[in-house]
């Protein structure tokens, strides 16, 4: 039996095309000299790129016709300040810059209140990731924009995860088939709970040990939920990186509570 047509916008996204690495780089060259039928097919030839990046909202109580107008912004605008001298693949430059757009786009949009302030330092930050994208074709780290705005590292991260949803107590975090867990399962119950605060001190010293990054990482992978490569991508390391600071953020926290 034949799968369902699936339309976004009119758009039938069996039919949206995906060109090679190669097609891609002629269509560059073309476009540098003026041809805007080879910018057609670049913005046609990308589209799935927008809809891969939907995929995470998809959850969302918005319309998704309306974020993939808004993610093709992200990817025209992408295009027309890629330059093949940044020698990296389109998708790898395009991506961060769809995404900001989305998150502008659904920030100004929140049903939650947001301080002026860090929506102010949210806006800055992603405006400074665009700058980077066009002029060295990479997205700075977190302690680079946090220098830029002469804020802390913590203060950029705290910003742009305001950007993020909020998501339900009782959305699953993880199951293996037999009893799921829940978000609500991993809050702590002040009443009923006996841990030692002396325990506790020395745990959060240990924790002011590790550098902002490794903190960072330990709170998105044991807090939150999150896996080493979807940390991984929010940091734009690979997810060996991850692992190895993780690993060595836990020796460390285990040396230092011995």
């Amino acid at each position: 039996m034949a799968k369902n047509k699936v339309e976004i916008t009119g758009i039938n996204t069996k039919d949206i095309i995906v060109l090679t690495n190669e097609e891609m780089v002629e269509l560059f060259k073309k476009l540098k000299l003026g041809d805007e039928y080879a910018r057609d097919l670049i913005i046609e030839g990308n589209l799935k790129l927008v809809l891969s990046i939907l995929k995470k909202y998809i959850n969302r109580s918005d319309n998704m016709d309306d974020l993939f107008q808004i993610g093709c912004i992200g990817l025209i605008k992408a295009i027309d300040n890629f330059d093949l001298s940044y020698e990296v693949k389109f998708s790898t430059y395009a991506v961060p810059m769809i995404e900001g757009e989305i998150k502008r786009y659904l920030r100004d949009n929140t049903s939650l209140r947001i301080s002026r302030s860090l929506k102010d330092i949210a806006y800055k930050s992603l405006k400074f990731q665009e700058e980077c994208l066009k002029t060295t074709g990479k997205v700075p780290s977190y302690e680079e924009i946090a220098k830029y705005l002469d804020v802390s590292s913590y203060d950029v991260v705290l910003a742009l995860e305001s950007l993020k949803d909020p998501v339900s107590m009782y959305e699953a975090i993880y199951s293996d088939g037999g009893d799921t867990i829940y978000i609500c399962d991993q809050i702590e119950d002040k009443k009923t709970n006996s841990k030692d605060m002396e325990l506790r001190l020395s745990v959060d010293e240990a924790i002011n040990e590790l550098s902002e990054r490794e903190q960072f990482i330990l709170d998105e992978r044991f807090v939150i939920g999150k896996t080493q490569t979807e940390v991984a991508n929010e940091l734009m390391i690979s997810q060996a990186q991850v692992s190895r600071l993780e690993q060595g953020a836990i020796k460390r926290l285990k040396k230092v509570l011995r």
